[in-house]
């Protein structure tokens, strides 16, 4: 099979497409032919050896990906060859075939094509327990996105505002706004043109934000706080700005705001019942057209540094697409 390799960290324009034997899976694991995969931000920094948990190269990069089982352990109960299906792996996802644990798998919904289910696992499971597990969201509360036009940010406008949250999507265009309001945001904040803090003030009333979901960091994640409401709550998911911000502490005694950490993979780990709860409710959500994953690009597996930099740039309108057929 084809596959993606990093054989050192540094930028993904060193990576390389090798052939690589077939992953078998173990006694609970699916294996199956890769269809799509969807690249992430933890993706650029894994490969240049910055992400939190590094793996040591060589490996196979990629932590989600759709496609057509083809074989099963002895201890698998709920899939058999030939079901369509979305996986969240551990690394992987970009080749022609790839394994994944069972527990971290579901059936692509019949309304899903291969590049939707892709695009489904990390940026809506991530999003969910965000809002579900970490800051218990209530309908009729305040949602503030930072970098909504991106692929986790794209999915937490659309989810928050499906489960009756008033949406306040940011971004740094006029572009990435357009993108972000066909999730359902209410409100439209471009924080290259608009003051963070005051506009918020005014689209709230003056009581503030009840959660603040910030996959950005920088300088913005201060602005954001200062923003937040009593007993509000900010979720931190990601640095895509490449600032890890300091953040003054003094800003959530006095609002009795929580700060909360959201790592996703570590999460599903430790609780696979909720997990199990959360995909399902996700999986009802898309039955009732509630949520539609989306991405803006999708490229042969041949052009990945097209991609990367997609990502690397802060250009992707959602999520960025990786195909496993051959190029002509």
């Amino acid at each position: 099979m084809r596959a993606l390799v990093c054989n050192e960290y540094g930028s993904f324009e060193n990576l390389v497409i090798e052939n690589h034997d077939a992953p078998v899976p173990g006694d609970h694991e699916i294996a199956f032919d890769v269809r799509a995969a969807a690249l992430n931000f933890a993706d650029v920094l894994s490969v240049a050896g910055q992400y939190q948990v590094r793996t040591p190269p060589p490996f196979i990069p990629g932590n989600e990906a759709a496609g057509v089982v083809t074989a099963i352990g002895k201890s698998v109960s709920r899939f058999k060859p030939g079901d369509r299906v979305i996986g969240a792996l551990r690394g992987g996802a970009f080749a022609e075939q790839s394994v994944v644990d069972e527990r971290f798998a579901m059936p692509l919904p019949a309304a899903l094509d291969f590049e939707q289910g892709a695009a489904f696992s990390v940026a809506y499971g991530t999003s969910y327990h965000a809002f579900r597990q970490a800051a218990d969201l209530r309908p009729g509360e305040t949602v503030l996105v930072l970098g909504a036009s991106g692929g986790v940010g794209y999915a937490a406008v659309e989810l928050a505002h499906a489960m009756g949250a008033k949406v306040i999507a940011a971004a740094s265009s006029a572009e990435k706004l357009a993108f972000a309001a066909e999730a359902g945001a209410d409100h439209l904040l471009d924080y290259s043109t608009q003051p963070l803090r005051e506009t918020i003030k005014e689209l709230t009333g003056g009581v503030g934000i009840d959660v603040v979901y910030d996959p950005v960091g920088g300088e913005l994640a201060e602005q954001a706080l200062r923003a937040i409401g009593w007993r509000g709550r900010f979720l931190v998911i990601g640095f895509a700005s490449g600032e890890i911000p300091r953040l003054p502490l003094n800003l959530a005694l006095l609002k009795e705001a929580s700060i909360v950490g959201i790592w996703y993979g570590a999460w599903a780990e430790k609780h696979p019942d909720e997990l199990a709860t959360n995909t399902q409710e996700l999986g009802d959500m898309i039955e009732a057209v509630k949520i539609t994953p989306r991405y803006s690009a999708a490229f042969p597996l041949e052009e990945f540094a097209e991609a990367f930099r997609l990502l690397a740039e802060r250009r992707a309108l959602g999520k960025v697409i990786l195909r496993m057929e051959r190029c002509a």
